[in-house]
């Protein structure tokens, strides 16, 4: 299966991942007049940044200065927006410390649900209104009289062309296509993957090439200046244990050992299509949702959700186009989607059982931009 790489907060710190010998840089010792969120990552940073953008419905620009739409720099610029989003991170805290006991029951999606200032009054257009479409991602127990986990699990696999099949596929190189949301074109696309779980993604954009690297225990993306903050990018903690598994399920015959605390829902609709979701927990405490297509077997979309220091944290992939390879099912379109973004990747040709040199999986160098 093709794809792409978008608890508590003691336990998502405790699992950052160590490079070189030395844990990533924190976000205060990257960035400047970092102040109310100290003590995470990078990644976790950047990652928090997106679920407030998701929850007031604002971007970047709109909670910083102006100035920072053409420099990085300026984003550590004081604004009276960005001064109000660190007391509602206090009260936020607050709210939970005192009334639940630290756990994470209020965040800014409870009261702004995408718009900058909060409603106090109920719509009756959402009283009356169609009702939003199915968005898995939230825990839920197994549903009394369907399936079991491994009977829908089987069921994929053998869609896919059965274990043995699976097993002998133990690398693949594939070329395409990649455009994101608001581009205006797409840009060729590489991918190398060799089993159990390591991937590497180069989307040769207009700026240079955006690299991402899933070695098999770290993970990195190296990314034009254009694009990001930072000229390499290294994922930790939760963010880090979701995209090794998204790795891992490029060559799903072991998929029924990667997570635990599985369970089946009640089908739900997705696109007109009826899945049959199957929910697990990753060992650190990502929640893992599996939407299974009920006609086919076949895998429809991958929803993870991880923990940040102000809310949870989702991505998603949505899969279509399914054509043999060797024998197996691979899809030759997917959807990534995450918080801060989308990109939609088109497969043009798979070459299985390829000798791929090590380097491939090696840590990206920083992303050069094109002469």
């Amino acid at each position: 299966m093709l794809g792409a790489v978008g608890t508590t907060a003691v336990a998502w710190l405790a699992s950052v991942v160590l490079v070189g010998g030395q844990a990533p840089p924190m976000a205060e010792e990257v960035f400047t007049n970092i102040q109310v969120l100290k003590g995470i990552s990078v990644s976790e940073f950047l990652g928090t940044m997106s679920f407030f953008a998701s929850a007031t419905g604002l971007n970047c620009s709109d909670c910083h200065s102006d100035a920072s739409g053409g420099s990085w720099a300026r984003y550590a610029d004081d604004v009276p927006r960005k001064q109000r989003a660190r007391q509602m991170v206090v009260m936020m805290n607050t709210i939970n410390r005192t009334n639940f006991g630290g756990r994470q029951v209020v965040t800014c999606e409870t009261c702004h649900r995408g718009n900058s200032t909060p409603s106090v009054l109920p719509s009756i257009l959402r009283l009356y209104g169609e009702p939003p479409p199915d968005e898995p991602g939230d825990p839920f127990p197994q549903a009394p009289g369907q399936p079991l986990p491994d009977q829908v699990l089987d069921r994929y696999l053998e869609a896919l062309g059965g274990v043995q099949r699976l097993a002998g596929i133990t690398s693949f190189v594939a070329k395409g296509t990649q455009i994101g949301f608001d581009d205006a074109d797409t840009v060729p696309m590489d991918m190398y993957a060799r089993a159990p779980g390591q991937q590497t993604t180069i989307v040769h954009t207009l700026y240079g090439d955006r690299t991402t690297v899933v070695d098999g225990r770290s993970a990195w993306v190296a990314a034009p200046d254009a694009e990001k903050p930072v000229p390499l990018l290294t994922f930790t903690g939760l963010e880090l244990e979701g995209v090794n598994l998204e790795a891992q399920l490029l060559f799903p015959a072991r998929i029924k050992e990667l997570l635990t605390d599985v369970r089946v829902g009640w089908p739900i609709l997705i696109d007109d299509r009826e899945v049959q979701p199957v929910q697990g927990v990753t060992p650190g405490g990502v929640v893992v949702t599996l939407c299974f297509d009920t006609e086919t077997g076949l895998l429809n979309r991958f929803v993870r959700v991880w923990a940040s220091p102000v809310g949870p944290l989702r991505s998603q992939l949505d899969f279509s186009n399914y054509r043999a390879v060797s024998g197996v099912q691979m899809p030759f379109q997917w959807t990534v989607t995450w918080l801060g973004g989308r990109s939609h990747y088109v497969v043009t040709e798979v070459e299985p059982n390829v000798t791929i040199e090590e380097a491939r999986f090696a840590r990206p160098a920083p992303s050069v931009p094109p002469r």
